[in-house]
C-alpha cells in the first residue's frame, strides 16, 4: 500500500491535549542512520500530562531504554514493516501486548532526566518509523496545506 493512501485509512489524533500541544523542536530528518537529525517531535507539556496513543493498534514495547521510559505501539494493517509511534519520556500504564485505540490514555509524562535534557523544557518526545526509517509524525494527522482566504472590505 502506497504510503499517501495508508495516510488516508488511518484516524490518528495528537498524544497530547486537547488542546494541540505546541511544538518546540520539529522532525529533521538524519542524513543518514547515524547522522544529525531528529527523529521525531517534541511536544510541550508538564510532568504528568496524560499521554494518549496516537492511533489504534498493540503495545510492543512498555519499558526503559537509556534510563528512560519508552512506550511503542505498531499499527497493523499498515504494510510491511508496520509503522511504530514512540513515545518518551514516559510511566507506560499498559503493558506490551495490550490492544489500545486511539486516544487511550497509555502513559503519563516523566519529567526530563537531568543529566541529558533532550528539551529546554518539559516535553514528550514523539516519533513515527517503518523497520529502521524514521518518518514525520505530521504526516499521520492528515492536516492539508495552508490555504489563505480572500480579504475583502480592507482599503
Amino acid at each position: 500500500m502506497h504510503f499517501t493512501t495508508l495516510l488516508l485509512t488511518l484516524a490518528l489524533a495528537w498524544p497530547l491535549g486537547p488542546p494541540r500541544p505546541e511544538i518546540i523542536r520539529t522532525w529533521e530528518p538524519p542524513a543518514g542512520p547515524y547522522g544529525p537529525g531528529h527523529r521525531g517531535l517534541d511536544l510541550a507539556a508538564p510532568p504528568g500530562a496524560p499521554v494518549h496513543a496516537a492511533a489504534t493498534g498493540v503495545v510492543t514495547f512498555a519499558g526503559s531504554v537509556a534510563g528512560r521510559g519508552v512506550l511503542t505501539i505498531t499499527l497493523p494493517d499498515t504494510g510491511a514493516p508496520p509503522l511504530r509511534t514512540t513515545y518518551e519520556p514516559v510511566t507506560p500504564q499498559v503493558p506490551a501486548g495490550t490492544k489500545v485505540t486511539r486516544g487511550q490514555q497509555v502513559a503519563t509524562l516523566t519529567p526530563p532526566p537531568t543529566a541529558s535534557p533532550h528539551c529546554p523544557r518539559s516535553c514528550l518526545h514523539w516519533g513515527l518509523r517503518r523497520g529502521d526509517t524514521y518518518l514525520n509524525p505530521l504526516l499521520l494527522l492528515r492536516q492539508g496545506p495552508s490555504r489563505l482566504l480572500p480579504v475583502t472590505g480592507v482599503p
